[in-house]
């Protein structure tokens, strides 16, 4: 079975497939296989432009993790979209350096649920596990989707509303 870990740059995906990857699954990290599809750079948004269509069309499906900002687009068994409060987040992209407009672009998503409304209109209800890593471990966070993972806790999502830090000033 082939689990993704998606979510907003910034909320621990790679942290926590690192951690899953120590505990012996295989984990793909999708920074690692991204480059035959990067198309350009958009420079309004400082972005690559990925073909994630064929990216997903040519993903080789294989049993353990697939970790990145676009796992919900490839066509994995199951997924996990990692969510952090926006103000927290732009702490993390600030200590990153990230420019101010990529951190408020990157927190205003979080806040409205971009991730998790692209994962919901790719997967079925009981694929979907949505987890809060606010003040959390790697290792808890790593606990709470090894359980998704194996069925042992259900999947969930929709719980958080963050819509509050939506246009908040950085």
């Amino acid at each position: 079975m082939m689990c993704g870990i998606t979510g907003t740059p910034g909320t621990g995906k790679s942290t926590v497939a690192d951690e899953l990857a120590r505990r012996g699954y295989r984990v793909v990290h999708i920074t690692d296989i991204v480059q035959p599809y990067v198309q350009g750079k958009d420079p309004d948004r400082d972005t690559q432009i990925i073909d994630t269509d064929r990216m997903g069309d040519e993903f080789v499906h294989f049993d353990g993790f697939v970790e990145g900002h676009f796992a919900h687009l490839l066509p994995c068994d199951k997924i996990v979209v990692l969510r952090l409060r926006p103000d927290t987040l732009a702490a993390r992209l600030s200590a990153r350096g990230y420019s101010k407009e990529k951190i408020r672009e990157n927190r205003d998503a979080e806040a409205l649920d971009v991730c998790l409304i692209e994962t919901v209109e790719e997967y079925e209800p009981d694929e979907i596990f949505e987890l809060d890593t606010t003040g959390k471990t790697p290792a808890a966070c790593a606990d709470a989707i090894e359980q998704f993972y194996r069925g042992e806790i259900p999947a969930s999502f929709g719980t958080l509303d963050w819509s509050a830090f939506a246009g908040v000033s950085s």
